[in-house]
């Protein structure tokens, strides 16, 4: 355990190793992954919230981010880091047989009138068959990998994703997309809540600001999830999974 009295940049946290030794390192969350049970959930990686030009950057151009705006951060992150490893992770899963669930923000409606309360505040506006519904073809569903609509930022809160989940067997998530610090980290802590094994991709994910994602990998880290890159992961999953 760590010195509290320690020089570390990293402050002593009381509770950490508890959490660790309970919650996100016990041998179910391997077992999971072992027995087939673990899936991959790709969270709002759509046109809507991940691409210049539309949605919610509308101001931005389309084709190239300038350097100078306070956007680029977020779409630098994924051009160059989230979204190649987000489809490796992909892969991966589907390589080894196992599920990738897809999610993303789109009404049931095309006025889009049964929005959750904060995306009609916020102007969240993703109608069936806009592009801003559609998927980052970098990264889109494939065959009949399952998608599930939300018009909330709670996955679980506002879809049938747990009933999904039980009736496939899943008890174990790998959790990458946008945004760390709204979307992904919700959709954690509420698998976690509901006993999912949760497992972060720290570079599978992103959002507007470098201090939010290490705020957000910090806090999901050794509480709701374990936290590993891609590269650890499908080592993980190459190593454990039965061929």
């Amino acid at each position: 355990m760590a010195n509290p009295n320690s020089s570390s940049k990293e402050s002593f946290d009381p509770l950490r190793d508890s959490y660790r030794e309970t919650v996100t390192e016990i041998p179910a969350v391997v077992e999971s992954l072992e027995r087939g049970r673990t899936a991959l959930l790709v969270v709002d990686l759509q046109y809507l919230d991940a691409a210049p030009g539309y949605g919610v950057f509308a101001h931005l151009p389309k084709e190239q981010v300038p350097k100078e705006v306070p956007e680029f951060y977020y779409f630098d992150q994924l051009e160059r880091i989230v979204l190649p490893n987000v489809r490796r992770l992909q892969d991966t899963f589907r390589a080894n047989g196992l599920e990738v669930i897809h999610t993303r923000i789109q009404s049931l409606t095309k006025d889009g009138r049964d929005r959750g309360p904060q995306h009609k505040r916020l102007g969240l506006y993703a109608p069936p068959g806009s592009k801003e519904a559609e998927f980052l073809p970098e990264i889109a569903p494939q065959g009949d990998e399952i998608i599930i609509n939300k018009t909330a930022s709670g996955v679980f809160s506002s879809t049938n994703l747990s009933y999904v989940l039980r009736n496939l067997g899943i008890t174990g998530l790998f959790v990458a997309g946008v945004y760390s610090n709204e979307c992904v980290s919700t959709a954690i802590r509420d698998a976690c809540d509901l006993g999912f094994y949760t497992t972060l991709i720290e570079d599978g994910c992103t959002t507007v600001t470098p201090e939010l994602q290490k705020a957000t990998i910090q806090t999901m880290k050794d509480r709701y999830a374990r936290v590993m890159s891609t590269h650890e992961a499908i080592e993980e999953i190459n190593q454990v999974v039965p061929p």
